[in-house]
């Protein structure tokens, strides 16, 4: 689940850090970014159980109405939604319940929250739709909830302070997680019953030791790289970059260097991508022609043995 792109925002996150803090040892430093990168896999567990929650509350009502239209001799509501097939299939995933269990993660605390989840979900066109629909098959069932998560509980502002509370390491975290969660749900599969396979915590160990490899290069090697940028950078007025765009570039050099299977122009558009997202406005294009610079004269000087597309001409086509 922890891919390259949540390793990147990690390393960027703890190498600002590290040289905020005063106190630089690199050993803690590794551990609290690996300490980092597992708490976005319990956010993503997390997230999975909230969907289980809601079901049982769900139950929990299905439960009152039945008991109060068999007193009153009335018919029983509906219980489709609360017994979704998808849910129930969730619910009984050992995968999740071992995790939960060994974590001691819990929405108990949260209970208003689940309540008010169901509430709008009750009164969504989505629900009314679904629960007026005869197709009783899984694959409806899986799908209201990828339809419901979307719309409820991606873009969540509620949410996003609760979870906040309980962890300042998911601040960042979930827009990339919640990606992940409707990936599993579309994963899910009734021939596997408990058994569904959830995604795991790395893809393989080649992900966790980019990580470690990432954030190491960058420290270990920060007066060379930023030699680097001043070599090939003297037509720019470093003047202009923001102390967070220092360090991208210098993790963007440190990606380039170390990893000779990831292609110069990938690691540029991530890296550009995250001058968006975490330093000024302008940063994006400025790091963008900079790192440009910078990987064709480690290129052109023998010290970056990779590959780099010629230069665009004005007007002209694509290398």
């Amino acid at each position: 689940m922890i891919n390259r792109e949540l390793i990147r925002i990690k390393v960027v996150q703890l190498t600002y850090a590290y040289y905020q803090n005063g106190n630089k040892n690199m050993d803690n430093a590794e551990k609290e970014l690996l300490f980092s990168l597992s708490k976005a896999y319990d956010l993503y567990n997390y997230l999975l159980l909230l969907i289980v929650e809601i079901s049982r509350e769900e139950r929990h009502r299905i439960d009152i109405l039945s008991a109060r239209a068999e007193r009153e001799g009335t018919e029983k509501p509906s219980s489709k939604f609360a017994f979704n097939k998808f849910a129930v299939q969730l619910e009984e995933n050992k995968m999740l319940n071992e995790f939960i269990e060994d974590k001691k993660l819990s929405w108990d605390n949260d209970k208003e929250f689940i309540r008010s989840k169901c509430n709008q979900i009750e009164q969504s066109e989505v629900y009314q739709e679904y629960m007026a629909s005869d197709d009783d098959s899984y694959e409806a069932d899986r799908e209201i909830w990828r339809k419901l998560y979307k719309m409820l509980i991606q873009d969540n502002d509620e949410l996003d302070g609760i979870l906040e509370e309980k962890s300042l390491y998911w601040n960042d975290d979930k827009e990339i997680v919640d990606t992940f969660v409707l990936k599993t749900i579309k994963r899910f599969d009734p021939a596997n019953k408990s058994n569904q396979e959830l995604l795991p915590e790395y893809k393989d160990e080649e992900d966790r030791e980019f990580a470690r490899k990432l954030f190491r290069a960058t420290i270990l090697n920060a007066d060379t790289y930023q030699r680097y940028m001043s070599e090939a950078s003297r037509n720019w007025d470093f003047s202009r970059l923001a102390y967070m765009d220092v360090v991208i570039m210098q993790i963007a050099i440190a990606e380039m260097m170390t990893f000779p299977n990831i292609p110069i122009s990938v690691t540029i558009n991530e890296y550009v991508d995250l001058a968006k997202l975490y330093s000024t406005f302008k940063s994006g294009g400025y790091i963008n022609g900079m790192l440009d610079t910078i990987a064709r004269h480690l290129v052109q000087t023998g010290k970056l043995l990779k590959p780099i597309a010629a230069p665009r001409q004005r007007g002209g086509e694509n290398n």
